[in-house]
């Protein structure tokens, strides 16, 4: 799970709460069916209209990944381009045919039955980066639904703003109805506002980096299976894929292999 949204939520609508209990006011005020219908149901007709069905299905299934993001798999897919490498290098491609059809993902599925396809380095690359480029740009479309939805919320606060002036405006002669109206008009910009810097926005942004760390995932995975494809050397594929990894993290794993770190420090080989 990721903490660290849980505690972002936390703090940015709990700021809201402690700053308005301090100044005197009600929170309760900021419950207003009215104003949420305006924003909420406003904001998601808007989107609704711009994106098409699929786009919009996708980006419900990838809001989990706000609190729970896809594991980070790039350690192990080095680890695993490694073995594969020596097994080609000793038993022949034809011998991860059997690797293949045991992956559950159908990238890599697809990219070890290329290379024990005998498919050329330079095709290989090609294809699987049409995949990378393809999956990126669709879960990057769902991402920015929810930017979307970060512009339309406070246009539409606001539209909800001048409807609550207007119901004050004609119940001037009611005094009993004024404070609804003026309540309505305010808490819909509040709703626009907030909804749109607290929640929407934050959200698209968080998306679009999970997105990609994937696609530099499947990169990393694209030069492992060209390197099986052209023989290379198994510390050179490994060096080359914990590029990839996080800085630190990349070295720390190579001193728990011992022979990456090794190589990649001239000091400490000799």
């Amino acid at each position: 799970m990721d903490f660290l949204s849980v505690i972002g939520l936390v703090m940015g609508f709990g700021a809201i709460i402690v700053s308005m209990t301090l100044d005197g006011g009600n929170v309760l005020a900021l419950l207003q069916l009215s104003a949420f219908i305006i924003v909420g149901c406003g904001t998601v007709g808007a989107t609704l209209l711009q994106t098409p069905l699929p786009v919009f299905m996708r980006g419900l299934r990838m809001l989990s990944w706000i609190f729970f993001p896809p594991r980070d798999e790039r350690e192990e897919r080095v680890r695993q381009i490694t073995d594969w490498l020596r097994i080609a290098r000793h038993q022949f491609v034809l011998a991860l045919d059997p690797v293949a059809e045991q992956q559950t993902d159908p990238f890599i599925r697809q990219g070890l039955r290329l290379v024990v396809d005998g498919i050329e380095a330079p095709q290989i690359r090609a294809v699987l980066e049409s995949m990378i480029s393809t999956k990126a740009h669709e879960e990057k479309l769902s991402a920015e639904m929810f930017e979307a939805m970060g512009g339309y919320a406070p246009t539409i606060g606001i539209l909800g703003a001048v409807m609550g002036l207007i119901t004050v405006m004609s119940h001037l002669d009611d005094p009993s109805k004024l404070g609804s109206g003026i309540a309505t008009a305010f808490v819909a910009t509040i709703y626009g506002v907030g909804g749109a810097n607290l929640l929407f926005l934050p959200i698209a942004n968080k998306l679009k980096l999970i997105v990609n760390r994937r696609a530099r995932t499947l990169e990393m995975v694209t030069e492992g299976m060209v390197g099986i494809a052209i023989m290379e050397s198994p510390l050179q594929l490994e060096m080359r894929l914990r590029s990839y990894l996080d800085e630190g993290k990349g070295e720390a794993a190579g001193r728990e292999d011992g022979a990456p770190a090794a190589a990649g420090n001239p000091a400490a080989a000799h």
